[in-house]
């Protein structure tokens, strides 16, 4: 009698390879779009973080009868933002850096007792976003409602 080879189970050392390949070409397929789609979220997200700001400072003018604002943290939006209390005592709110650049906009934006922009000429634009993936535009008109668009300014 002759011997007898059984094929032991498991996955040979090209089959193994040849699925690995398979992987990273889908993978490589994959990434840019994934990576893209973070970068969208994170735009969506600080331009709605923004937008709630907004908001809430326009609320509160109305709310306490006074001139409410909103600025920038050390001058610059992407490092945060705070809602000044009318009254001087604390901030309304404090919100942290977005983790995305943030372009354009004001040094600052006060709300009326009435909800309108103060002194404002022309409607404040925000950019939200990196410059070469998805972008939010934020636009406050001038009777001081905040806007979201899903492109650049």
């Amino acid at each position: 009698m002759g011997s007898q080879f059984t094929r032991g189970k498991g996955f040979t050392l090209i089959e193994l390879m040849v699925a690995i390949t398979i992987i990273a070409v889908l993978a490589s397929l994959g990434v840019p779009s994934f990576v893209r789609m973070i970068a969208d979220q994170r735009a969506k997200s600080a331009a709605t973080d923004l937008f709630t700001a907004l908001t809430v400072a326009r609320s509160e003018a109305i709310k306490h009868n006074a001139n409410v604002s909103l600025a920038p943290k050390e001058g610059q939006w992407y490092k945060g933002w705070v809602v000044l209390d009318p009254e001087g005592g604390r901030n309304l709110l404090d919100a942290s850096a977005p983790g995305v650049p943030i372009s354009g906009g004001p040094a600052s934006v006060v709300y009326t007792a009435g909800g309108r922009l103060a002194g404002a000429t022309s409607a404040p634009t925000f950019t939200i976003g990196e410059s070469d993936m998805p972008q939010r535009c934020l636009s406050i008109d001038l009777s001081g409602r905040p806007h979201i668009k899903a492109s650049a300014c």
